[in-house]
């Protein structure tokens, strides 16, 4: 009998959105990488239809109550806090920098075009883009915080009183990047404390009482979007769960709004423990898609975006049967943005080789 025991975690690649570049790879990360990315995809889609469905808003608040935390735990989780090296460093540029100054172009060209009026501006991410500045920061200040004592308290200070500061805002994502930086400091952490080495060996009684724990997690929160959707509306929560503006920006400048984003950020901590945990420990059949979590990040909006602003989305099309299509849509535009010749047919605008941008002599001290 197939049991859902993992053997010993291999090394794996440093951020959920990197290519596969490690010889030996962990099943349950690279299932998680996969799911997580597909509720990015999916979240995308059914955007347009919030406006007129609350079946719609209801999933999309689902979704988003943690599906960009999980990214940002399952990022530090495989981040170090040691002294970047050269080839750190170079890495940062190849897999982050580079990706997102190509992108950020294409993205700039293809809005003009299309809507009239767009400048480049590096500093102002399109779209999905604010991920890739968010983790180049992450990997920035985590060698710094990890100096600290109880840096993962003093992620959560900042990511709450960064909300009282109008002046911080979305250019180069610094605002998301603080918002959501307990996250990255939590998967960081728990790799220290070694909860999932433990959690690979659990007998599967304990998995199954824990698993069930899960269930009963995600069931209440379903239940939640569900009954209180008009509530949830007439706050915006929606628009909490993006991170990306002040507590003013929101509506709410009163001094409790700080405790506000608290719970927010414990919700999403106990979600995002649920999702990992419900995650199957062996291998399953979309694990191998693991990898391409990257290609499918930058790829699936160009996909979507024609749909999104042919406004066919609108009115009629808001019903909740339209929903479930355009979840079907974007699973299927996450598998098929995964597949291996889609990957490589495109990565030399994924991953372009830019070795001529750095210096082959070391670095004097």
């Amino acid at each position: 009998m197939t049991t859902d025991a993992a053997p010993p975690a291999p090394s794996v690649p440093t951020t959920p959105l990197e290519p596969g570049r490690s010889p030996g790879r962990i099943p349950m990360w690279d299932t998680a990488r996969f799911v997580a990315v597909t509720l990015v995809v999916i979240g995308h889609a059914i955007q347009r239809q919030t406006a007129g469905s609350e079946h719609a808003l209801a999933l999309y608040t689902f979704i988003y109550a943690f599906h960009m935390p999980a990214f940002g735990v399952i990022s530090g989780y495989f981040s170090s806090a040691a002294t970047p090296t050269a080839d750190r460093m170079r890495r940062t540029f190849t897999d982050i920098v580079v990706p997102y100054i190509v992108m950020q172009t294409i993205w700039t060209v293809v809005q003009a075009v299309v809507e009239g009026g767009k400048e480049f501006n590096p500093t102002k991410p399109t779209w999905t883009l604010w991920f890739l500045l968010a983790l180049g920061i992450f990997r920035l200040i985590l060698p710094y915080l990890a100096i600290l004592r109880w840096p993962l308290l003093w992620a959560v200070v900042l990511s709450i009183g960064v909300g009282y500061l109008d002046n911080v805002d979305s250019t180069f994502s610094l605002g998301r990047a603080i918002s959501l930086l307990p996250f990255f400091l939590l998967g960081w952490q728990v790799k220290r404390w070694g909860v999932f080495d433990r959690w690979y060996e659990a007998p599967r009684r304990v998995v199954v009482r824990i698993r069930a724990a899960a269930v009963g997690v995600f069931a209440s929160w379903a239940v939640a979007c569900l009954l209180f959707i008009p509530q949830f509306k007439g706050f915006d929560l929606h628009h909490w769960f993006f991170y990306d503006d002040s507590y003013s920006g929101l509506g709410e400048d009163a001094w409790w709004a700080g405790g506000v984003r608290l719970g927010l950020v414990l919700l999403a901590t106990v979600l995002t423990a649920s999702f990992l945990l419900l995650v199957p420990r062996r291998t399953v059949w979309i694990t191998r898609f693991g990898a391409a979590t990257m290609s499918v990040y930058l790829l699936h909006t160009f996909v979507l975006y024609p749909i999104r602003e042919s406004g066919i989305l609108a009115g009629e099309h808001s019903a909740w049967p339209y929903v479930l299509l355009m979840v079907v849509v974007a699973c299927a535009v996450s598998l098929f943005l995964a597949q291996p010749f889609v990957r490589r047919g495109m990565r030399w605008l994924l991953e372009p080789k830019v070795d001529w941008l750095f210096r082959r002599e070391p670095v004097e001290r």
